[in-house]
């Protein structure tokens, strides 16, 4: 597989390593509580279930589906938009459904980057948002992850020493990993950035409906001017619990649209259109699932704060998304984020995502998913105060070897 030039440009997927021994582990017998992938385990709510079992009654549902998603449901989308952040759409020009927002980003990679191309991408952060990149031909360049001064220093570091000059902006906020969120004076100085320097915002907003504070997380599009320079990519994975079925969208810039409408074209008919009809009575259908999701992720963020911190692992607490961003505890930080994952699953019998797998300034981090009930997360910090005590002051004597 090396031998291949794409597969040789991506490094090793170090989640694997932790699968591996994850699925080990299960062999033997061991109950392991897996928070290491962010697979939402609350089930999709009833009347999306129902309008999907309606659908796919009809067989005139079971044929070929648009590639850019069936009118109904660009509608659907644009309706949202206006509704959430009074951002008005065209559904026939600015809209394109996916298949998730991750096929979404590596086909818009595919459709605007040459071989060469830079793009700045932050860094820790969602692997798609750089590995898309990778895999068209493109270069990168990190950027902090964290909103604020240091990435607009990092932005004119990029334009002044990047040759060619940067194409794109990858945002994603509320961030995967780390949960951080940006306001809309952020996105104001970003797009006034993308303008003045004629480059494209790609903007990930996954998580807009997974937030814990009393205002909603913006979208880049309601900053006058986004729409010359931006797409952002949103999903159904999170907000309506349908990560299986595989239903995102990209909205915004005309130009960037239609690149990406052109590229799937060859690459897919859509999704199964019974699908997308439940998407659009998702899209259209009451709300009040959606607040019983972000409720549900608030209590499952508080009780793993409070519970591993009593356990001896002090958790800071997010405020959106559904994960916790947590340093690893300090007689541990020789290890790295890779060795004690594994040890956290040979010890403890829980799985983490490790930090140096979003990138390498997420070193000395795991990235822990809210998708256990209360009880399993209580159950996780049981099993990590056990291998905290059994560890002692003898941390530092643990080495690969152990692991």
């Amino acid at each position: 597989m090396d031998d291949f030039h794409k597969t040789r440009r991506l490094p090793p997927y170090v989640f694997e390593q932790v699968n591996r021994l994850k699925a080990k582990a299960r062999a033997a017998g061991a109950d392991i509580i897996d928070l290491g992938m962010g697979n939402p385990d609350h089930p999709t709510p009833q009347h999306i279930v129902d309008k999907l079992v309606e659908t796919v009654q009809n067989p005139r549902t079971h044929r070929y589906s648009s590639s850019k998603g069936i009118p109904g449901l660009r509608r659907a989308q644009a309706a949202y938009y206006e509704r959430r952040f009074g951002v008005k759409l065209d559904p026939d020009t600015q809209v394109v459904a996916t298949l998730g927002s991750k096929e979404g980003f590596a086909n818009m990679a595919q459709a605007i980057t040459a071989p060469g191309d830079v793009v700045l991408v932050p860094n820790p952060s969602y692997p798609i948002h750089a590995f898309g990149f990778l895999m068209a031909g493109g270069s990168l360049r990190s950027i902090p992850a964290q909103p604020g001064p240091e990435v607009f220093e990092a932005l004119e570091r990029a334009v002044v020493h990047s040759i060619p000059k940067p194409i794109a902006i990858v945002l994603c906020y509320p961030s995967n990993p780390t949960g951080a969120c940006a306001d809309i004076e952020f996105y104001r100085d970003i797009v006034a950035f993308a303008r003045k320097h004629d480059i494209f915002v790609l903007s990930d907003l996954a998580y807009s409906e997974i937030y814990f504070g009393e205002t909603p997380p913006p979208s880049i599009l309601q900053v006058p001017g986004a729409m010359d320079v931006a797409v952002e990519f949103t999903s159904l994975s999170k907000t309506f619990s349908m990560p299986g079925w595989r239903m995102g969208f990209a909205v915004g810039n005309e130009r960037l649209i239609a690149a990406l409408a052109r590229v799937k074209s060859y690459l897919d008919y859509g999704a199964f259109t019974p699908i997308q009809v439940a998407a659009t009575a998702a899209l259209n259908g009451p709300e009040d699932c959606i607040e019983e999701m972000r409720t549900m992720y608030r209590k499952r963020r508080d009780v793993l704060v409070e519970a591993f911190t009593r356990a001896g692992w002090p958790i800071p607490a997010p405020e959106a998304s559904m994960f916790v961003w947590a340093p690893i505890p300090a007689r541990f930080e020789h290890l790295g984020s890779l060795e004690f994952s594994k040890l956290l699953i040979e010890r403890a019998d829980v799985a983490v995502a490790p930090g140096v797998g979003f990138g390498e300034h997420g070193e000395g981090f795991v990235r822990i998913g809210l998708v256990e009930n209360e009880q399993r997360i209580r159950q996780a910090a049981r099993g990590i105060r056990r291998f905290f005590d059994e560890t002692g002051s003898n941390s530092e004597e643990l080495s690969n070897s152990d692991v």
